[in-house]
């Protein structure tokens, strides 16, 4: 139902790739998001907790750099411990604070400079202008569906992101106490589609905000597009809701492998949850932001 849609859809969805650590180790850990071009002027759409995340990893980088510049003036003496501990009491450093965010564009530019964001006050929906590019690297933009009212209970609808990172193009570099990106490794992860029904739409004061699914937005997905089987996008993925389901199991002797076993199971659903497409469209009109709708 989906091909042709996907194959559309993919010409302007990208990869937003990440890597972090923790203070307590040197495990990397890869992971991503995603938006979605609606111009050739370097304009896309994405959750506004990947934007707040892009933010607080400059933060985060500055006060891991701030705290090795204080580390590598303490004396090696006998004291060097204690210090040290004084120290990360200072920066409230935990084996399990990230201390270092590295942040990859994934086939959106040639090059930038950095990136202009409008974030919007209520509904987890922002814009990213990606700055003082050259060439851009997507091959098509966005086509929203035009009327919103138009979607209704039942309808399938898919989703497009990238919420299973396989890319290895990183390191720690033990020399230099730090992450960065490398020439080799797997630059790209595969996209990943997931279809479902829309279930239920969302609301709040100022009407219709959002659109449930039948089936959960996975990690890594926040921020790809929500369309229909012409290739419209009716939406943007942006979260997942787990509603209790009742049909618990608790101790319940059951048979595996030809033995009895004693179980424990809560089940719960998974419904992912978008930002409508009329929403989408005002606040891209609200800042005067080129876009183009079916015609």
């Amino acid at each position: 139902m989906f091909v042709e849609a996907i194959d559309k859809v993919s010409n302007y969805t990208r990869p937003i790739h990440t890597i972090m650590r923790t203070y307590g180790g040197k495990q990397i850990i890869a992971g991503a998001a995603t938006m979605f071009f609606v111009n050739n002027l370097g304009y896309a759409v994405t959750c506004k907790h990947v934007v707040d995340m892009l933010i607080a990893s400059e933060n985060i980088n500055q006060q891991y750099a701030a705290f090795k510049a204080e580390r590598d003036r303490l004396p090696n003496d006998s004291k060097y411990k204690s210090n040290l501990k004084g120290l990360e009491l200072k920066y409230k450093f935990t084996p399990e604070t990230v201390i270092q965010i590295k942040i990859t564009f994934v086939d959106a530019v040639d090059q930038m400079s950095g990136f202009t964001m409008h974030l919007h006050p209520t509904l987890d929906l922002a814009i990213l202008k990606l700055n003082d590019f050259k060439k851009v690297m997507y091959t098509d933009v966005a086509v929203f569906k035009k009327n919103g009212a138009e979607i209704k209970q039942g309808e399938t609808m898919c989703r497009l992101g990238f919420p299973f990172p396989e890319f290895t193009n990183f390191r720690f570099n033990e020399a230099a106490d730090d992450i960065e990106w490398t020439a080799e490794g797997v630059t790209h992860s595969p996209r990943f589609p997931i279809d479902g029904m829309v279930t239920r739409f969302l609301a709040d004061p100022s009407g219709i905000v959002g659109i449930e699914l039948s089936t959960p937005g996975l990690k890594g997905q926040s921020g790809g597009p929500l369309f229909n089987k012409s290739g419209y996008v009716c939406g943007m993925q942006s979260s997942t809701k787990h509603l209790h389901l009742g049909f618990d199991l608790i101790e319940t002797e059951i048979l595996i492998n030809n033995k009895l076993k004693k179980v424990t199971d809560y089940s719960f659903i998974h419904l992912g949850q978008c930002v409508h497409v009329d929403q989408i469209k005002a606040f891209l009109d609200e800042h005067k932001i080129m876009y183009n709708e079916e015609d």
